[in-house]
């Protein structure tokens, strides 16, 4: 069984947030953003979001930050550092510098690395 390719998609806040309810049981949807972008599949259905807003820390909102606020996938590999790559060009074609997020304790962190992070 091959693996399913992904390509980027554009996703509405409306669509970004009932998708993470759906499948990302132990945090609920962020409560703002200033983009979303998601993976979809060849069918075109969409199988991973992230969402991008202002940083939470107030220390870090200084108007050249962003922070990616959530991830979310039903399980499809490689959709995390594809859209952690595809977050950090959004944000700089829009003018910020810096893209920051946050990892669990006991995450890796591997899908971070991929497009530059770390």
């Amino acid at each position: 069984m091959s693996l399913p390719q992904l390509h980027l998609v554009p996703v509405r806040s409306r669509a970004a947030k009932a998708f993470v309810a759906a499948w990302h049981r132990h945090h609920p949807p962020p409560a703002g953003m200033v983009f979303a972008v998601g993976a979809a599949d060849e069918a075109g259905v969409l199988r991973a979001v992230a969402t991008v807003g202002r940083p939470v820390a107030r220390h870090l909102d200084d108007g050249a930050t962003l922070e990616v606020t959530r991830t979310c996938t039903d399980g499809v590999n490689n959709a995390n550092s594809m859209l952690y790559g595809a977050a950090w060009r959004a944000a700089k074609a829009l003018g910020y510098r810096r893209l920051i997020t946050y990892t669990q304790d006991g995450e890796s962190g591997a899908s971070l690395r991929g497009p530059g992070g770390g």
